[in-house]
């Protein structure tokens, strides 16, 4: 899928989804204002197994670029605040597979795969009711890719369509993450150079942050045996004043 001109859709986009303003001029959380205490409450009474699943990837002397991040309100995109999310990256997590729903055996996506809402509503639908989307959520997306990498080499990125801004803006989650390197679909969908056009948007004027480089698969795994996709997640990054984003160990616990 082709979209139109660049400027075109990024000022439709902005128009559409700002949430700029919309929590004071001075704050510094964005969608995360959407997660309150009676949501904290509840994905703690999530918790049935105590299972635990880190979901970071290991940093070490292969390099820091893959590290398990936020990208935070200021993350390099003209109008950010210059803050990390910290303390508020706690709540119900839930886990969308869309690699097992749409990939291969192994299920991964497909090299440059394009997640559209589509794909996104009918992975709710097959997993159940558990992995219904609701307001304060962090959702999770799995593609597959790293370990289609491992297997064939790293090529064009699965991941969020342009087109989901709507459904990410629509459904008030808190945060949106996934296993890949960038969140969204590589190549872009525009037949004119843009940089990370869904970050344009997301990050700056919807206020929503993005987790990139997340370890997802012993999490999928278990979901897939127990047919249960929520669970509580906690996953503040460190609370470093006036960052754009910061690296993070997120936990998640059945």
């Amino acid at each position: 899928m082709t979209l139109g001109p660049v400027a075109e859709e990024l000022a439709k986009a902005r128009a559409a989804y700002r949430n700029r303003g919309r929590w004071g001029e001075d704050d510094v959380l964005g969608t995360l204002n959407f997660v309150d205490d009676a949501i904290r409450a509840h994905a703690a009474s999530l918790v049935r197994r105590g299972r635990t699943f880190s979901l970071a990837r290991r940093t070490d002397r292969s390099g820091a670029r893959a590290a398990t991040r936020w990208q935070g309100l200021g993350h390099g995109h003209g109008h950010g605040t210059g803050q990390a999310p910290h303390g508020a990256c706690t709540g119900r997590g839930v886990l969308l597979d869309v690699g097992r729903a749409f990939g291969d055996t192994r299920g991964a996506l497909p090299d440059g795969f394009a997640i559209l809402e589509e794909h996104l509503r009918d992975t709710v639908e097959a997993q159940g009711a558990t992995s219904s989307v609701r307001r304060g959520d962090f959702v999770l997306v799995r593609t597959g890719q790293p370990g289609r990498v491992r297997r064939l080499g790293a090529g064009d990125a699965p991941g969020l369509s342009f087109t989901t801004l709507g459904w990410l803006h629509r459904t008030e989650i808190a945060a949106v993450a996934a296993d890949t390197w960038g969140l969204e679909v590589r190549p872009h969908e525009f037949a004119e150079p843009v940089s990370s056009p869904l970050h344009l948007i997301a990050i700056a004027h919807m206020g929503l942050p993005l987790g990139e480089m997340w370890d997802l698969e012993a999490l999928a795994a278990d979901c897939a045996a127990d047919g249960v996709y929520e669970f509580l997640l906690v996953a503040a990054p460190l609370p470093v004043t006036g960052a754009a984003g910061a690296p993070v160990h997120p936990i998640a616990v059945k």
